[in-house]
Order: C-alpha cells, then structure tokens, then sequence
C-alpha cells in the first residue's frame, strides 16, 4: 500500500486520549462545504445596525433573550431539512441529545448531551465508541440523502463544556448567533 504524500495532512484537533463517547456536554458547530451560505438568511441586520448589535449582544447588561427589532432567521430550503434532520436524530440515538442549537447561514452550532445508556431501538446498532462524530456524520448523511449531494465540510469542531459557567456562556453564544452575524468569523457579504 503506497501514501500519496500530495494529500494534506490534517490536524487532530481533539483532546489527546480524550473519550468522546463519555458522558457530558459538547458544543458542536458543523460547516457548510466552502462555507456556502446555503442554510438560511439572517434578515435585520445591516452595516449600520451591526456595530451597535454585536456591542448590544457582548454587554453584560442586556436583558437575556430581549432584541427588539433584532435579527431573524430565514430558512431555506437546505436549513429546513438540516432542521427536520436534527429533530429526527434521538430516534437513532437515544444516548445524545440535542440540548440547543442553531441553524446559521453557512454553519450550525449544537449543544449535544451524550449520556450513559448507549441502547437503542430494537434492530438498530447504536455506536459507543465515539459518540459526537457518530451522531454529526449521522446528521449529515441523513442531510445529504434528502439533497442528493453532499453540502458539509469533512469536519466539524467540538469542544468539550467544561461546568456551569462553561454551558450557560454557550448557551448564550447560541440565544446570540443571530444577532451577532454581522461580526462572526463565518460571516460575509450578500
């Protein structure tokens, strides 16, 4: 067996000797191939509202979940069926839960719960050995089948929550993604 030695090499950006099947609390977000703005538009914000939206949503004093006027999320027809996808996957997987999440443009962020049982309907196989990237490739193939095609980048990015503080920030982070659209890192320009 030969390596082609032209193909990149990818980092393993998981925690070393980290057990991804361990029960806990994952923050999840997975991308759009070539980050396509296919899932949605975020309407309501403009450049002149997006300084003062992304101040609004970082200040310590905002009222939790109050943006008036604020963005909203119109789904297309590829966020719809990512949509459905996520309802339909504690079917397969009553082991990992979807605690929160949001459906963004070019890119979906999760708050995933894996816990202890790893059973599953009857006649179903139900993977233990890693249950975050099991549950995501899952979620995508299930994505892809209804597209006819596939829209996702290869990877996707968790992180482990660690604590109280740890969970309710990203939880926050997802309550905010809207409004604060104007300023991610994913962001760009219709």
């Amino acid at each position: 067996m030969t390596i082609d030695n032209n193909q990149p090499q990818r980092k393993n950006i998981r925690l070393k000797d980290y057990d991804y099947s361990t029960p806990g609390l994952y923050f999840v977000t997975v991308c759009t191939k070539d980050k396509k703005p296919i899932l949605c538009r975020i309407v309501g914000t403009d450049a002149n509202s997006a300084v003062s939206l992304c101040r609004f949503a970082t200040s310590p004093s905002h009222r939790e979940g109050v943006f008036l006027g604020g963005p909203k999320v119109v789904m297309f027809e590829y966020g719809k069926i990512a949509n459905e996808q996520i309802k339909n996957m504690t079917v397969f997987y009553d082991n990992v839960k979807v605690e929160k999440y949001v459906i963004m443009p070019n890119h979906i962020h999760f708050i995933l719960s894996v816990a202890e049982s790893a059973s599953g309907p009857p006649g179903r196989s139900v993977p233990t050995n890693n249950a975050i990237s099991n549950f995501v490739g899952t979620f995508k193939r299930f994505c892809n089948k209804k597209y006819g095609k596939n829209i996702w980048q290869a990877r996707s990015n968790d992180h482990i929550i660690r604590g109280q503080h740890d969970y309710r920030k990203i939880w926050e982070y997802i309550d905010e993604n809207p409004v604060r659209w104007t300023c991610d890192k994913f962001y760009f320009e219709e």
